[in-house]
């Protein structure tokens, strides 16, 4: 019941950990029998986890950390950060960077305390950031909603008995944990009018390549395209599967941005120069392009973590947040 960045999302995936989609994107992790129960790892609140790259650093124009935690007054509730005037409490986030040492140790990866802190604190104060708006857009959470999805989890765990023993070995008291969830709540209620927001069709080209280990044989496979090989014949030739063909993809979702550049400036028929990459050496050549051609799961589920990560970064470049930990 935490949340966790990305390179942990990629982990937990490979987990026994089951995972849900909601409204087609939202994964958040889902109680399992108390047999299959992970000893630390179960995710109840894993709304990032498709962006779960949502990683930004701390807006130091907006965020300011302090050298020194705040002393509170004997009335005061200590907390580590506020978003907006909303305060973090401290103990959650303790327990929250007690979760996340736990899912290191056991994924045998290496516990860093600074990276603990910097993504804690970023997946924390986001969550706020949705929650806020989620209220500000008219969300409206009650004690009867929040009852009915904690005896959802209940039945999911096994019984309030099994929920109860899992969230005590996972550093939750039965008040922080219905303080998580109601956050948790309003915060998938407002991602998902996020990426509810993103269309099902873009700008898009069909393209394949053809990828070669040095330039020498890129320039021999160019002169035989100059004097009129074609171009499917050739791409074939390098990769007999499936001939270099890189699908439909929108602008952004190549891991080559150079080689998607030259493919977006082809028209249809055309191929580009030599492009010089990590991976070596391509020419790309462009099949067809449509501008309103239907998104695959995949570039969908992509574009939608776009928009949320954007959704993010402008909330926090516009939100007075104050980090209150050392």
């Amino acid at each position: 019941m935490n949340n966790f960045a990305e390179d942990k999302a990629i982990a937990l995936e490979q987990t026994s950990e089951q995972f849900i989609v909601l409204n087609e994107s939202v994964i958040i992790c889902r109680v399992l029998p108390q047999d299959k129960i992970s000893k630390t790892l179960i995710v109840f609140f894993a709304i990032l986890l498709i962006i779960a790259g949502c990683k930004p650093k701390l807006d130091v124009a907006n965020e300011q950390p302090q050298a020194v935690a705040e002393t509170p007054s004997p009335t005061e509730v200590p907390l580590t950060a506020r978003v907006n005037g909303e305060g973090i409490l401290l103990s959650d986030y303790e327990a929250e960077m007690q979760r996340y040492q736990a899912g290191m140790t056991e994924l045998g990866q290496e516990y860093d305390p600074a990276a603990a802190k910097q993504a804690v604190m970023d997946v924390m104060t986001n969550q706020i950031l949705l929650a806020q708006a989620a209220r500000e857009q008219g969300y409206k959470s009650d004690d009867a909603a929040l009852q009915l999805r904690y005896n959802e989890l209940a039945v999911e765990a096994g019984g309030e008995e099994a929920l109860k023993t899992w969230m005590s070995k996972n550093f939750y008291s039965d008040e922080s944990f219905r303080r998580a969830l109601a956050l948790d709540m309003a915060a998938i209620w407002m991602r998902n009018n996020i990426v509810a927001g993103v269309p099902r069709t873009a700008d898009q080209v069909h393209a394949r390549q053809i990828l070669v280990k040095n330039e020498n044989e890129a320039i021999a496979v160019e002169r035989q395209l100059q004097v009129g090989k074609a171009f499917e014949t050739l791409a074939f030739e390098y990769d007999s599967l499936t001939g270099g063909d890189l699908g439909w993809f929108p602008s952004g979702y190549l891991l080559q941005p150079d080689v998607e550049k030259a493919a977006f400036s082809l028209q249809p028929g055309q191929y580009s120069g030599i492009i010089p990459t990590s991976y070596g050496f391509h020419i790309v050549y462009v099949i067809e392009r449509d501008s309103q051609h239907p998104l695959s799961p995949e570039a969908l589920q992509f574009m939608r973590r776009n928009a949320l990560e954007k959704w993010l970064r402008d909330q926090r470049a516009q939100s007075a947040i104050e980090i209150l930990v050392p």
